[in-house]
């Protein structure tokens, strides 16, 4: 587990908003998903959350930039997604945006949330 510490180095450049749905953002993912191994990587410039070493173990990313947060999804194209809040057009990856609170304690965020788990969980 990354120390909050890290984590709030990592984080200090962003705007206060910013950092706060960060941290919000994480301790939801903390308590949603069993044992995730948390780590940092600079140079993409996020936080990623996997049960494993390796690109498929990936569940989940928080990717703060100066414009605002996003929690970008592995697999995110088969994560069933009825209130729309997933982006973009990759082939395999999506993300939310985070513009507010509000999206953060959603119950169709936490929905993907636990999509993505039990997705996550049946594949492997």
């Amino acid at each position: 587990m990354t120390s909050s510490v890290d984590i709030n180095n990592f984080l200090y450049s962003y705007s206060t908003d910013i950092q706060r749905m960060a941290l919000n953002v994480r301790e939801l993912l903390l308590l949603s998903l069993p044992d995730i191994n948390e780590q940092i990587d600079s140079t993409a410039k996020m936080i990623a959350y996997s049960y494993g070493n390796s690109y498929r173990d990936l569940i989940c990313v928080i990717i703060p930039s100066k414009k605002g947060l996003k929690v970008g999804f592995n697999r995110g194209v088969n994560i069933p997604d009825p209130d729309k809040l997933l982006e973009g057009n990759g082939k395999i990856s999506r993300y939310v945006s985070i513009s507010s609170e509000s999206v953060i304690k959603s119950e169709a965020f936490r929905q993907l949330l636990h999509d993505a788990y039990i997705m996550y969980k049946n594949l492997n």
